[in-house]
């Protein structure tokens, strides 16, 4: 899981100061991540 979320430069590096878009986006990834591997064969 985290080696998937690395893959997002924006959390890897920890652009966001506010606790609360960090969270944001860390949701919108996993949301990502999942929806891509549903898709997936």
């Amino acid at each position: 899981l985290f080696r998937r979320l690395k893959g997002f430069r924006r959390i890897f590096s920890r652009f966001d100061k506010l606790d609360v878009v960090f969270r944001f986006f860390i949701n919108f990834s996993l949301i990502a991540d999942r929806l891509i591997s549903v898709n997936r064969p």
